[in-house]
This record gives C-alpha cells, structure tokens and sequence, in this order.
C-alpha cells in the first residue's frame, strides 16, 4: 500500500482542486502524455472521486474520539409563590462519564485506517479508467485526424480526374457519361470528407470531456503518433502482474482487512462499558441552615438480551462474501488479460501484414491505373476500382495502427501498469 501513497497524495494535495478554467486556443496542440495530466487533474469523476479520501479522512478522526462526559444539575423544592414550604430545597450536580472497555477506540481507529487505505486503491482505480479511456479517446482522434486526410487526398485526387474528364468530354475525347460518372464520384467523395469531419469533431469533443473541460473548444487539436511495434512480455508474466498490481484487486484485498478490523470492532462492542459517576448535593431548609452531600455511582448493563449477536454474525457472513468476490475478481483478471493478450498478438500480426505487403502493393495499384486512365490506356471504371481499393487498404491500414495502440494500452490497464509504472 505504501508504494501508492506518494503518487495519491501528489494528486490529492499537490494539485489544486478546482484549476482555472483553460481558454480555447490558448494552448498549443496536445500530447497523449499532456492530456494524462490533465485529466488527472481535471477530470469531473476523479475529482468527485477525490472527496471520497477526505471522507476517510473525517472517519477516521471520529473513530478516535472519545465519549463525552455527561453534567446534570438539577433543583427540586423549590418554592412556589402562594404555597407553603414544607420539603428543604435541594440543588445537585451530577457528572457521568463511559469507561470503553475491549479497546472500542483502538478497534474503530483500526477499522477507519483500513476503510482509508481501501479507498485510496479504489480511487487509484478509479484513476486507472480514466487513464485509459483518455488514451483510447486520444487514438480515437488520431484515427479521425487520418480518416480525414485520406478523404481529402481521395477527394483532390478524384476532383482532379473529373476537372481532366471536362475537358477531354469538351474535346470530343470521353462520353458524357464518363464525365457524369466522375463527377459523381467526386461528390461522393466530399460526402465522405464531411462524415469523416464530423466523427473527428465528435472524437475531440469526447477527448476533451474526459479531460475535464466543460465547453469543447473549436481550436482544440492532438498532436502525437501511434505507438510504434513493442514486444510485450508472455502472457504468464502478464497476469502476474495484474494479479500483483491491479488496483481494484488489492482494493478487495484491503477490504477483507477492513472487514476483520470490523469483525474485531463488533466482538469489542459485545463487551459491555462501565458507567461511573459524582454527585455533589445541597439541602437548604429554611430557618435551618445548609447541608452539603456527596456520592458517587457505578452503572453495569447487564448483557441478557443484546450482546451484539447480530452485527458479529453480519461481520463474519461478509467476511466469507468478500473471499468469494476476491476469488470471482481473480478469475475476471485473468480472463480479461488473456482476451488483452490474444487481441494485442491478433492486431500485432494485422499491422504487420498492412506494412509488409499490402500498402505498398494498393498505392503501385493506384498509380499505375492513375497513369494509365490518364493516358487513356484504362477505363474510368479500372480507375475508380483502384482507388477504392487503395482508400479501403490505408483505412484498415490506420484502424490497424490504431487498434494496436489500444491493445498496448489496454495491455498496460489490465496489469495496473499505468498508475504503477
């Protein structure tokens, strides 16, 4: 648990809970690395998640604090106008005071740490999601960045071949429909180019979310590249290391240490306390003086009924709940990091495939059918054959990149290495 402390504390005391607000294109364009920060720092979840440790900070001081004694003063006999005194006045002080026995204080201080280091590891998971889905939002963007300027180098391409199609068709050299055809596809293909803006427009505002701004700004912009290839280490020594890092799994651990500082609490509270008190009275009958008394008491309960029967057992039930949730989280473990592993090798061989073999095949494909329908040597149809076919190649070549990014992310999340590098 130690390990986690410093980086808890540099985000919960370090950082200033509400930022200034960040004003649109004041900034330059974002690293990945930048928006982690910021999101960190920034992000709505998180902070409402911080308060959460400064609950269990309050807890646990009033776990420490000990009963307050009790002061009575009472008058009896008092006179009452138009009646005669028949009883001497009498004025007491009494003071009570609870003697804990079983070590209540040190069980509940007990209980309130525990209860503390348990949020502190949920809130590192709760840091660990953030973290990953600004990184996945951020590839997000990259791909919609590429998407657009692949439907951009789509479109100039095509605008160029029907801007060449006008005149060749003016000069006899084409037939209308050829032209008709090619201007179609052109508006296709600026039909593409606004879709694509859009998803990249929606991209950045998600992006921007997480990060922690209310109101997306229309400047704001990524700057960065995927990751490149990276060998990930076997997968045995992956899910050791999520079964040793995960923050949401220690966080059930420590609660099992939370419930049985509990489960010591409640056998505590079994134990009955001792009441002990003083008293100090004063009798002045009228006419005869004064006189002063003094006592103590001793109070006992006597455990016949309640002896805590029923929050020792509800102690003991969750205690064996929590096992059974330990081992059902491990076992979620290890299925999501074998489905991260195949995933991350199954993206690792497509990418590998795109950058071996098929890009650079798809653009010779698209130049030479671009030369030759220039020179008249292919149809419109050949052309457009291969230039869809390129536009397709280089998508899945950009979702393959991105995609593996997300994997190696992902990887890093599932293992908890992203808030415990």
């Amino acid at each position: 648990m130690s390990r986690y402390l410093p980086f808890i504390l540099s985000i919960v005391f370090l950082k200033p809970l509400f930022a200034q607000p960040i004003r649109p294109g004041a900034n330059p364009p974002l690293t990945l690395e930048a928006a982690v920060k910021e999101a960190t720092e920034h992000n709505l979840t998180l902070l409402a998640e911080r308060y959460n440790l400064s609950l269990a900070d309050a807890r646990l001081v009033t776990a420490s604090l000990r009963p307050n004694p009790v002061l009575t003063v009472t008058g009896s006999n008092l006179d009452v106008p138009a009646q005669p005194q028949l009883n001497p006045r009498e004025f007491t002080v009494h003071t009570d005071y609870t003697l804990e026995r079983g070590g209540k204080r040190e069980r509940r201080m007990e209980l309130a740490r525990a209860a503390k280091s348990s949020t502190q590891l949920q809130f590192l998971n709760s840091l660990r999601g953030v973290v990953f889905d600004v990184q996945s939002a951020f590839v997000d963007v990259l791909l919609a960045k590429d998407t657009v300027e692949l439907a951009q180098g789509n479109l100039r391409a095509l605008s160029d071949i029907a801007d060449l199609n006008a005149i060749r068709a003016r000069a006899g050299d084409i037939a209308g429909v050829e032209l008709a055809r090619s201007r179609i596809a052109a508006l296709q293909s600026r039909n593409a180019l606004q879709q694509a803006e859009l998803r990249l427009v929606s991209a950045k505002n998600r992006l921007q979310l997480l990060l922690g701004r209310a109101v997306p700004s229309p400047d704001f912009d990524v700057a960065g590249a995927y990751r490149p290839p990276t060998e990930v280490i076997g997968l045995d020594e992956t899910l050791r290391q999520a079964l040793a890092t995960r923050p949401d799994l220690l966080a059930l651990r420590q609660e099992q240490n939370r419930i049985e500082a509990d489960l010591r609490l409640q056998l505590a509270q079994a134990k009955v306390d001792y009441g002990i008190g003083s008293e100090y009275s004063r009798q002045q009958q009228r006419g005869m003086g004064s006189t002063n008394v003094v006592g103590f008491s001793f109070t006992v309960p006597l455990p016949v009924f309640n002896r805590n029967q029923g929050e020792i057992q509800r102690a003991q039930i969750e205690l064996r709940q929590n096992e059974i949730r330990i081992r059902a989280l491990e076992a979620a473990i290890r299925n999501e990091v074998e489905n991260a592993f195949r995933a991350y090798l199954t993206s690792k061989t497509l990418l590998d495939a795109y950058q071996r073999d098929m890009i650079e095949q798809a653009s010779q494909v698209r130049q030479i059918m671009e030369h030759s329908y220039r020179h008249g040597e292919a149809s419109l149809i050949e052309f457009l054959d291969a230039q869809r076919a390129f536009n397709e190649v280089m998508q899945g070549y950009s979702e393959a990149r991105a995609e593996y990014t997300r994997n190696l992310f992902l990887i890093e999340s599932v293992t908890g290495k992203s808030v415990n590098p």
